[in-house]
């Protein structure tokens, strides 16, 4: 159970010392430590963010006891959006967030095809005083070890910590070379990983005890808790937009050692997971939070919104859910 002993407190204070002091050396591991959702982003018309249509879901999560944001994920369909429109969301979500939850933490993704453009995001966002920026290795192209060290070293000059986020499936791999050099820089605070692959993760997990700073949270859902198991620092689901009290549920009873509770919890997130089958992505999320009240189902291009019959069967499968679902 490493990595669990991190107080409220700490994590307060990490949270205002990323932001008030950003030059400081920031304690990446009480920053994602407990459940970041990757959250989507609610539009008020197709491809627009609307930080006003997203204020029902905040209030939802933060009833439910999440404790930080990740913003322009792969769920927030970061990828898809205009770097023009990131700023304001960003700020105004980040400032409604920290209402209320008591300053809890903001992490803005800004990657980017190549490292000007994800400057250029970076900048935007600034103005949001973010925890920290996450950030993958560049998309489109295949880049050399010593390009992606590159990268993430260009970030340096910003003045805020930095997540590395390895999501293989959109972007080149951090392999354990990568996570080994990584871990070396500075500013880099921890990793969120998405890659599924646990061998990995353990080996992200060895290279980041190299430092007392460094956290390590997992984001293949599927695998909360076996991470928690090998000694994740927290948890950044995408389901967690669906059943946050759940995945909260899921990391405190680990850290309690409820041992029967905590399979429970992931065995929930597992069945709520299905919904993919039906729709995958971000459509099929938005489809379920429109029906409950808590966000409008808009997407940006080329996504579409679900169908009547995909948002229909997706109801049904989650029926079975519902005492578990986020509810306004």
């Amino acid at each position: 159970m490493a990595g669990h002993g991190r107080d409220a407190d700490a994590v307060r204070r990490t949270d205002a010392g990323a932001r008030g002091g950003r030059t400081g050396q920031i304690d990446g591991r009480a920053l994602l430590a407990g459940v970041m959702v990757p959250l989507v982003t609610p539009m008020d018309r197709p491809g627009r963010p609307s930080a006003r249509a997203a204020d029902a879901l905040l209030g939802a999560l933060a009833a439910a006891g999440a404790r930080g944001l990740m913003l322009f994920g792969s769920n927030g369909e970061g990828p898809l959006l205009p770097t023009a429109q990131l700023g304001y969301f960003a700020a105004e979500v980040a400032a409604r967030w920290r209402e209320l939850t008591g300053d809890g933490a903001v992490l803005v993704n800004v990657t980017a095809p190549g490292t000007a453009e994800a400057l250029a995001r970076a900048e935007t966002v600034l103005p949001a005083e973010p925890d920290a920026l996450v950030l993958s290795p560049p998309i489109y192209y295949h880049h050399r070890h010593d390009e992606i060290v590159a990268h993430y070293a260009a970030t340096a000059g910003l003045g805020v910590p930095v997540v590395a986020y390895n999501a293989p499936r959109y972007s080149n791999p951090l392999t354990p070379a990568l996570l080994d050099e990584l871990t070396g820089l500075a500013h880099l605070v921890g990793i969120k990983d998405s890659s599924g692959d646990l061998a990995l993760f353990g080996h992200a997990l060895s290279a980041a005890r190299r430092r007392d700073d460094f956290g390590v949270s997992q984001g293949a859902e599927g695998q909360a808790l076996d991470a928690l198991r090998l000694g994740a620092d927290g948890l950044v689901p995408g389901v967690a937009n669906l059943l946050p009290g759940t995945a909260v549920e899921l990391f405190q009873a680990h850290g309690e050692g409820r041992d029967d509770d905590a399979r429970r919890a992931q065995q929930l997130l597992d069945q709520a997971l299905l919904l993919h089958t039906v729709r995958p992505g971000v459509p099929a999320v938005k489809a379920v939070l429109a029906a409950r009240g808590l966000c409008p189902p808009h997407v940006a291009a080329p996504f579409t919104p679900c169908s009547e019959s995909e948002r229909r069967a997706l109801l049904d499968l989650l029926a079975p859910l519902d005492a578990h679902l986020i509810r306004a």
